[in-house]
C-alpha cells in the first residue's frame, strides 16, 4: 500500500468521484479514511470520528461485524464465484433465498431476484413490471409513477423514476413515460398544507388525477420509498402507504416499495411496508443486505409476480448480472441477516433513533439556521438547513459546507446533501455515540 504522502499528493487527481464534479473533488480533496473501528473512521491524519453516515446508510452493524467477515472470508476460501445463470446456480444462493423468503413472509414476499446493489435491484424490478403485465397480455402497461423528492438509483430507468433534478438534468432525455407526484413533506409542498394526515391526503388525490390523465391501463407500476431517504428524510403519514396500495390496487398497477435504505431495519421495522402495514407486489432491497462488505442486493416478490411468472413457459426472464447471486455476497448476506436477528436491533433504532431526534429537535430550538428536522422512524434523521427560518429560504453551500467541516472536527460525519444534513448512522451505535453526533452538531452550528 502507498503511503500517507502518495495518497495525499494523488488525491483526487485520478478518480472521479459520485455525485460531483471533478473540479470540485480537485479544489476540495475528499477525506481519504483508512481505518474504521465499530461506528467510528479514522482518516489519514489518525482524526477519528462517529460515523453518521454509516458508511452510505449501509452499515446497519458497524465496521467489526466480524460473523459477516469471517463469513466472506471462509466463502472465498471454498468458492470465489459461480454463476447463477440458466442451468447452474450455488449452493449459498439457495440457502438464502431460502432465509430471506422467511424473513419478508410477514410482507408477503416468497421469492428472491439477486442483484449487484441497490440500482440494480430497482432496475430490475421496472423491468420485471413491464415483463409481468405483457405476460398477462397489457402489453400496453409501460409508465411508472413515482414521488417527487424521492430517490431511486442511477441507472437510466432509476434516474427516471427519481423525483429530484440534480439525479436527472444531465442525462435527459431520460425512459418516457416516468410521471411524478407531490411528496408528503410537509415542510415544502405546492398545497402549503402543514398537517401531515391532510397534507397525505392531497398527495393522493394528486395520485388519482394522474391516473385518470394517463389512463389506468398505460400505468405499469408505483414505486415509492416507504420513508424518503436522500431526499431529505421525509416520513409520511401513516395512512399514506396504505392509501396508495389501494389505489393502485384497485387499478391493476403494481406497488413497488424501494427499501434500499429502509429494509432490514433502520426504521425501527424490519421493513419500511411493514411500518406502514403494506404488502407490496415487489420489494427493492440492497445496503445493510450485507452491511456494506460486498455489493449486494435482492428484489423480493409477492404472490402476483409469482402466479404470472411460474408455471409459464412463455416467462422467461431477459435480465440478470454477472454478480447475481454472487455466492461471496450471498454469504455475507447470510451472516449478516442472522447477526441483525440475533441483535434485534431495531429496538436499539427505535431508542436511538429517538435519542437523536429528539436532540435535533433540542438543537433547532437553539439555532435559528434549522429550519425543520425530520425523522421519528428510527435511525434516519435530517436538519434543513435556511439562512432565513421565516422565508424557509436554503442556506448557501459554502454555509453548509462550513458547518459540516465544523461538526467533523468536533467528532462526526455528517452528510450535507442540498439543504439538509443527513444523519444515518450504524444501528448498533451507543447513546453515548448519540451524544457525540448531537454535541458535534451544535458545535457546528455555533461555527457560523
Amino acid at each position: 500500500m502507498k503511503g500517507s504522502n502518495f495518497l495525499t499528493e494523488n488525491n483526487a487527481r485520478f478518480l472521479w468521484h459520485p455525485m460531483t464534479s471533478p473540479e470540485d473533488s480537485q479544489n476540495n480533496r475528499p477525506k481519504i479514511i483508512t481505518e474504521s473501528q465499530g461506528v467510528e473512521i479514522q482518516d489519514i491524519d489518525g482524526h477519528s470520528v462517529v460515523d453518521a453516515v454509516g458508511g452510505l446508510w449501509n452499515v446497519n452493524l458497524g465496521y467489526s461485524c466480524q460473523p459477516v467477515k469471517d463469513a466472506i472470508a471462509a466463502q472465498l476460501e471454498k468458492m470465489p464465484y459461480y454463476s447463477t445463470f440458466r442451468g447452474t446456480t450455488n449452493d449459498v444462493a439457495i440457502e438464502l433465498s431460502y432465509e430471506l423468503a422467511n424473513f419478508f413472509e410477514p410482507d408477503g414476499l416468497s421469492r428472491a431476484f439477486f442483484t449487484s446493489g441497490g440500482s440494480d435491484s430497482v432496475e430490475t424490478a421496472l423491468r420485471l413490471a413491464r415483463q409481468y403485465h405483457k405476460l398477462r397480455g397489457e402489453s400496453g402497461r409501460t409508465k411508472f409513477l413515482s414521488l417527487k423528492k424521492g430517490y431511486h438509483g442511477t441507472h437510466m430507468g432509476c434516474a427516471s423514476v427519481n423525483g429530484n433534478a440534480p439525479f436527472r438534468e444531465a442525462y435527459e432525455p431520460l425512459l418516457p413515460g416516468c410521471f411524478h407526484i407531490p411528496a408528503p413533506y410537509t415542510y415544502r409542498n405546492p398545497f402549503n398544507e402543514t398537517d401531515p394526515e391532510k397534507l397525505a391526503q392531497l398527495c393522493v388525490e394528486a395520485l388519482v388525477d394522474e391516473i385518470k390523465f394517463q389512463g389506468p391501463n398505460t400505468i405499469a407500476a408505483m414505486i415509492m420509498e416507504p420513508i424518503l431517504g436522500a431526499g431529505g428524510v421525509i416520513p409520511p403519514h401513516k395512512s399514506f402507504a396504505p392509501m396508495v396500495q389501494k389505489i393502485c390496487n384497485e387499478h391493476g398497477i403494481l406497488f413497488i416499495t424501494d427499501e434500499v435504505i429502509t429494509a432490514y431495519g433502520r426504521t425501527g421495522a424490519w421493513s419500511g411496508a411493514r411500518l406502514w402495514g403494506v404488502k407490496p407486489d415487489m420489494m427493492c432491497t440492497a445496503k445493510a443486505i450485507t452491511n456494506g462488505y460486498f455489493p449486494f442486493g435482492a428484489v423480493m416478490l409477492g404472490e402476483r409476480m409469482v402466479e404470472a411468472f411460474e408455471g409459464n413457459p412463455s416467462a422467461k426472464i431477459g435480465h440478470g448480472y454477472t454478480y447475481s447471486g454472487h455466492p461471496v455476497g450471498a454469504a455475507a448476506a447470510l451472516a449478516c441477516l442472522e447477526e441483525t436477528k440475533r441483535l434485534n436491533v431495531i429496538e436499539n433504532a427505535a431508542q436511538r433513533g429517538t435519542q437523536l431526534y429528539e436532540g435535533c429537535k433540542a438543537l433547532q430550538e437553539k439555532h435559528t439556521l434549522i429550519g425543520d428536522v425530520r425523522g421519528g422512524h428510527g435511525l434516519m434523521t435530517a436538519l434543513e438547513v435556511v439562512s432565513d427560518r421565516e422565508n424557509k429560504t436554503p442556506i448557501d453551500p459554502k454555509t453548509a459546507s462550513t458547518i459540516q467541516e465544523a461538526v467533523y472536527s468536533a467528532g462526526a460525519m455528517v452528510r450535507v446533501s442540498g439543504p439538509n444534513i443527513i444523519l444515518s448512522p450504524p444501528l448498533v451505535l451507543t447513546e453515548g455515540n448519540v451524544n457525540t453526533i448531537l454535541s458535534a452538531l451544535d458545535t457546528g452550528f455555533n461555527a457560523v
